[in-house]
């Protein structure tokens, strides 16, 4: 009976060490520092060619995926389309500010709790040159603050983001509109036409934090994105996210780019533009031929590749 009651005891206690050990392993992994895995892709309105090249343009779409030593920065731009009526290049202007806010990022001359700090110092930067950089843009971005577990971002215009938990969206960023159609944006106008072209300032753009997990899927994209696909048909293809393997992460990207650019010029497809239009009063139908930029980031622990 002795030998009974003493078994039971040394079983209890191993039990007990067990359980201590798993959450102390729980705990541990908590406070682990996380970094995104990313894939991008994407397609012009005009030309049927997508890429996951890295540093690339989609259109009059522009995007970076970048990091230092405290976090992991994406961003998406979506210029002007209508400066090309006075022959102007709609694609440099957020070309140039993605281009500058990767390279501010890179130097770590911003504060990672505060992403509008890079837009606003980017733009100002465009403002500066000698020669301006004319032109309009919408710009959103996401920095992974590694340590804090924590996303901060900022939105400007109708780019956006998702974050994505166990299938179901738990964080949103909120489309900034004019009226409809008609997105907040940065410009830089000519001389002549300053205070004729819709400009808002950067302190304006919508800035918020979230803390993240392991697993989370952030999707980050220009309106080409969210007026083409349904919520539900980007948490179906979300789904697939299994890993946290590259190649995966990308395949993820480039799938989504594709669907959204096929229901683009879906005539019969009730899109969600199509939706917003009708709530405006427009008589539309049917997919928005538009610049098209995806990035899906999974985030997962550091050690981690």
């Amino acid at each position: 009976m002795h030998s009974v009651a003493l078994y039971g005891r040394l079983l209890a206690r191993a039990i007990a060490t067990g359980i201590h050990s798993e959450l102390q392993i729980q705990r541990e992994r908590a406070r682990e520092p996380l970094q995104l895995v990313t894939g991008s892709s994407g397609f012009s309105k005009t030309i049927t060619k997508s890429t996951n090249t890295r540093k690339w343009a989609f259109g009059d779409d522009a995007y970076f995926i970048s990091k230092n030593k405290t976090v992991d920065v994406i961003g998406v731009a979506d210029g002007v389309g209508g400066w090309r009526s006075y022959g102007i290049d709609p694609s440099a202007f957020p070309r140039i500010l993605m281009a500058t806010c990767e390279r501010m990022v890179q130097e770590g001359c911003f504060r990672p709790q505060a992403p509008a700090t890079v837009i606003a110092a980017s733009y100002q930067e465009l403002m500066e040159q000698k020669v301006p950089l004319i032109g309009s843009s919408t710009a959103c971005l996401v920095a992974l603050h590694r340590e804090e577990r924590t996303i901060y971002s900022a939105n400007l215009g109708d780019s956006g983001f998702l974050v994505i938990r166990e299938g179901e969206v738990v964080h949103r960023s909120q489309e900034q509109q004019h009226y409809f159609n008609t997105p907040f944006q940065l410009a830089v106008a000519p001389p002549n036409q300053q205070g004729l072209v819709l400009s808002d300032s950067p302190e304006v753009a919508e800035s918020t934090s979230f803390g993240v997990e392991e697993g989370d899927i952030i999707l980050l994209g220009t309106d080409g994105l969210f007026d083409n696909m349904q919520e539900d048909m980007l948490l179906e293809y979300i789904s697939k996210v299994k890993d946290h393997k590259e190649e995966t992460v990308q395949t993820t990207a480039s799938n989504i780019a594709e669907k959204a650019y096929q229901l683009s010029f879906d005539p019969e497809y009730m899109s969600p533009f199509a939706m917003s239009a009708m709530d405006a009063g427009i008589d539309f139908r049917g997919g928005k031929p538009d610049d098209i930029t995806v990035i899906v980031a999974r985030v997962t622990s550091l050690g981690e590749t």
